[in-house]
């Protein structure tokens, strides 16, 4: 690293809340280095025109704005006295002292104006204009600001950068310091994003042994969260303690120990599921025993009577409408009715679109009150257009709401305030995880019926939990599964490949008048040039209503090398919105970000606010999954806004922008429970735990009305024949096994 040692000329740009700053920085003549003016970015926590600072960092070159000088490190030099001193205290960092009180301040005090600052601030009453709570003010300021390049300080010993020095000032305060120094594996539970590998990074500088029981114990909840985020409610007992040891680098007999430790405080959960001893983080215990107990009483009773008899309702319905069931519809109508809890399955093209309508119709003209759900936005919206009636997200339904200095989900209809419906109808329930399905259920009242409609051959949720199948595995809840392709979705290639491919057999291509292709190419570099000829010009060009932008979705299994999410974003970006004069940027990280980009959110975010356009709606939370584009970057103030579902407006700020990444390609998981006009996805070498039916059957059921493969004809028959599905860890259907 080079470093750099000078002063702020002009602040360009300082955020209070993140620290990012873009500043001129004029640095001190040396020996064998002459003064120079640069543009200094970075983290700098209180950073002021005229402020002295040691910079430590490299020189880059920004495409748009040119050579600057990105700094880690930053150590401010406090000034001693005369000029100097005035400008920092009258920069505006301490509050209650201008230009005028900063210069009576030092022209009292001297070179002792900081540890009078510090030490005795009833003193500065001495000065002309200042009494008892201004002084006290300016006291409190230069603490904070001390303290605050403290913390900098302190962790960029440890390579950490000060972008945390404020979120960890704001959760410490003055202790903040202290808990670095004797209380690291704090971070990991008190500050979002704060992993284990940073906390353990600076335990072990200060001397913190392997075998340290907080080491473990953080190390043990670190490892079963990651789990969590692959899927998983659950871990073996053994195989977990054998990770944990290698990660650890402790003997079992220490994890062991502390894992026992930690169920004794009911952090973690250790029961015996199928014959074998299982690890939870007690948070997935808790909701797996809840969902179990309330489908229990859902299940159990009888709901409340329509007006008329199922089937008498059902020829109404068929006489009014004009639509005709077939006898699987006919069965699923009338199990919706009559059980407390009924799971809908098919595939593409079996008609759970017009069941979800049927209900609908049947339940409405029985008199009873209905409410339907999907997991997100868009699927929402489909339902409201395919069926005329009103859908929401599920947590829109559970009335979604943010509470301050909670991480977690809150709904405002749960056990004490349930739903005020008869029926609550759920699509694409296979993308419901096992916490979503613990807030839904707990809102479900007594004698309500739960209708869960979705594709159990698509990839499980993206959250922990394998809902929808482990319920179907069960075999303890009345489940429906519609086999039957209708007429109108039997000239649909996407719907019988996705069929085919179900079953084990090769897709059928290129039938001209048909909507599936496949584009033979035996180069990845061959496969991603016909990729973004696809998305800039051929499709838009022979398909006229196709928005390059809005319409064309590229789904991959990976997100690395040449057809993983990273590189294809890269080109596509530069396809499909290039740099244009006017259309801001904002490079963060590897990822440039620009105004028009298609992105994702990649993680919940329960706190994120956002507004809606033509009205005064507005709420917080924004979902892993959810899709938008970049209306605005604010380079002067440092944020980003999004817009959501076509009305949701988001702004973002630098603490949040590692939550958004490009998606003009996005992985097949990311892409569930979304539908697009059309798909594309290349056909290359994929390792094998993603090259699986199932992926390939997901990434196809995305596409509405074209599908375009790209590749290889060997690495197709490769996935269509891989049936091997990732295992998830859960322990839902053993328990209502036992439970019903």
């Amino acid at each position: 690293m080079i470093e750099k040692t000078g002063t702020i000329a002009e602040l360009i740009f300082h955020n209070r809340e993140t620290s990012y700053t873009v500043a001129v920085f004029h640095t001190e003549e040396s020996e064998n280095t002459p003064a120079e003016e640069l543009t200094a970015v970075g983290y700098l926590p209180g950073a002021h025109k005229g402020g002295h600072y040691r910079l430590r960092g490299d020189f880059m070159t920004h495409r748009k704005y040119g050579e600057q000088f990105s700094f880690r490190q930053a150590e401010e030099i406090v000034p001693a006295g005369g000029e100097n001193m005035v400008d920092f205290l009258a920069s505006g960092i301490l509050k209650g002292i201008g230009p005028k009180a900063a210069a009576a301040i030092v022209e009292r005090f001297g070179e002792n104006t900081l540890q009078i600052i510090e030490e005795q601030p009833a003193r500065l009453k001495e000065v002309s204009g200042i009494g008892e709570k201004r002084a006290a003010d300016i006291a409190a300021s230069f603490r904070r600001h001390k303290e605050v390049a403290g913390v900098t300080l302190m962790l960029q010993q440890y390579g950490i950068d000060a972008r945390y020095a404020l979120k960890l000032y704001k959760v410490y305060g003055g202790d903040a310091v202290k808990v670095i120094k004797n209380e690291p594996y704090r971070l990991v539970q008190d500050l979002q994003g704060f992993g284990f590998r940073k906390a353990d990074a600076i335990a072990r500088k200060t001397g913190v042994r392997l075998e340290d029981s907080a080491r473990i114990r953080c190390g043990i909840e670190y490892l079963l969260w990651q789990a969590a985020s692959d899927g998983n409610t659950l871990y073996p007992r053994k195989a977990f303690v054998e990770a944990a040891a290698g990660m650890l680098e402790v003997s079992s007999e220490a994890v062991d120990e502390n894992l026992y430790a930690l169920a004794f405080t009911g952090s973690v959960k250790i029961e015996e599921i199928d014959g074998q001893d299982v690890v939870y983080l007690y948070v997935f215990y808790q909701a797996e025993q809840h969902v179990t107990a309330c489908l229990r009483m859902l299940n159990s009773q009888d709901p409340r009577p329509a007006g008329m008899d199922v089937d008498s309702l059902i020829r109404a319905v068929q006489g009014r409408t004009g639509m005709v069931f077939s006898q699987e519809q006919v069965d699923a109508v009338r199990a919706a009715v009559r059980y407390g809890v009924t799971v809908i399955t098919g595939g593409p093209g079996t008609g759970k679109t017009t069941i979800i309508h049927a209900i609908l119709r049947v339940l409405e003209d029985g008199g009873l009150k209905t409410a339907v759900a999907a997991p997100t936005g868009r699927a929402a919206r489909r339902i409201t257009e395919t069926t005329g009636h009103e859908a929401s997200t599920i947590h829109r339904l559970l009335e979604y709401n943010y509470i301050e200095g909670e991480e977690n989900m809150s709904f405002g209809k749960n056990e004490e305030d349930p739903l005020d419906y008869d029926a609550v109808i759920i699509d694409e329930a296979s993308m419901v995880d096992l916490m979503l399905m613990n807030a839904l259920v707990s809102a479900i009242p007594p004698r309500c019926r739960l209708i869960l409609v979705g594709d159990a051959d698509q990839l499980p949720s993206v959250g922990a939990g394998n809902v929808l199948r482990d319920i179907l595995d069960s075999e303890v809840i009345h489940a429906v599964r519609l086999e039957t392709i209708f007429r109108q979705a039997q000239e649909s290639l996407i719907v019988i490949n996705a069929h085919r491919i179900n079953r084990g057999e090769m897709p059928c291509c290129n039938d001209r008048e048909k909507d599936f292709f496949m584009m033979r190419r035996d180069t990845q570099a061959a496969m991603v040039e016909t990729i973004i000829s696809l998305c800039r010009d051929r499709l838009p060009r022979h398909y006229t209503a196709l928005d390059a932008l809005r319409d064309i979705q590229v789904l991959t299994p990976v997100r690395k090398g040449a057809v993983g999410t990273g590189e294809l974003n890269k080109r596509l970006q530069q396809a499909l919105n290039p740099p244009g004069e006017g259309k801001a940027e904002r490079r963060f990280g590897e990822t440039l970000f620009r105004e028009g980009d298609k992105v994702m959110q990649i993680r919940n975010n329960y706190e994120l606010a956002w507004r809606r356009t033509g009205s005064s709606g507005e709420g917080h939370g924004v979902f892993n999954g959810d899709m938008g584009y970049i209306e605005t970057i604010d380079n002067e103030y440092d944020t980003m806004t999004v817009v959501f579902d076509e009305e949701k407006y988001v702004r973002y700020d630098s603490t949040t922008f590692d939550e958004l990444e490009p998606a003009y390609a996005v992985t097949v998981h990311k892409s569930q429970g979304s539908e697009f006009p059309a798909v594309i996805m290349p056909m290359a070498w994929f390792p094998p735990m993603l090259a699986t039916r199932n992926l390939l059957y997901t990434a196809v059921t995305r596409g509405r009305k074209l599908v375009v493969l790209v590749g290889s004809d060997k690495q197709l028959q490769v996935m269509v024949e891989n049936n091997r599905s990732r295992e998830r860890y859960s322990g839902l259907s053993q328990r209502l096994r036992n439970a019903l």
